[in-house]
């Protein structure tokens, strides 16, 4: 596990191993970075094209922003709304940048919360890590679909260790279809899979 660890940041030329604490009144949960072995998983049933434009909600200190980027060479947009995790957000991608620039879409950092980002009708894929509670998830999804309603486009999100308030909320208030359940390994944790949905 170390091993795989070590070797995409060292690829990657980033550090996001720390898991960081942050302020859980706010709705906000820890910063903790999505196992690559997950990120490997997922990524061999789940393909991205060179031309989406992914948004990753709660990216924290960028695994899954550098990593996309890294793979599929598109867009990526990562949302952090703390300033600490923002400030080494920023030095992961000028270490990434020193190795990877090469690549010609690009990678966007937005220090903002989550539910007053703006969707553009060029994003179409949406990652989240349980990153933030249930009211401000709903505010984004609803974000989503605001942007679809105006411009109507196939829109896909992931979701990794989704909580049943979220599984809840979109099979019952939203016209997103589950098209996929992946299980991360074989554990006792109900909760550690990933959910993909779709709305077209």
């Amino acid at each position: 596990m170390k091993k795989l660890e070590e070797k995409y940041e060292n690829h990657l030329n980033i550090k996001t191993t720390r898991i960081i604490e942050t302020n859980s009144k706010k709705g906000h949960n820890r910063c903790e970075p999505t196992p690559y072995k997950v990120l490997d998983k997922l990524f061999s049933k789940f393909n991205i094209d060179k031309t989406d434009s992914v948004v990753d909600f709660g990216c924290g200190l960028g695994r899954i922003t550098f990593y996309i980027h890294n793979k599929f060479k598109c867009e990526v947009t990562g949302v952090e709304a703390y300033d600490n995790v923002f400030n080494e957000l920023l030095r992961n991608k000028r270490n990434y940048d020193l190795i990877h620039s090469d690549i010609e879409n690009p990678i966007h950092l937005e220090y903002e919360l989550a539910e007053h980002f703006e969707i553009l009708p060029k994003h179409n894929k949406f990652y989240f890590f349980n990153p933030f509670s249930i009211h401000i998830f709903k505010k984004v999804i609803n974000n989503i679909l605001n942007s679809y309603k105006k411009d109507p486009r196939e829109i896909y999100i992931i979701i990794y260790y989704p909580l049943p308030d979220y599984v809840y909320f979109l099979k019952k208030h939203t016209d997103f279809e589950l098209i996929n359940k992946i299980k991360v390994k074989s554990s006792f944790d109900p909760f550690d899979k990933i959910r993909i949905y779709r709305l077209n």
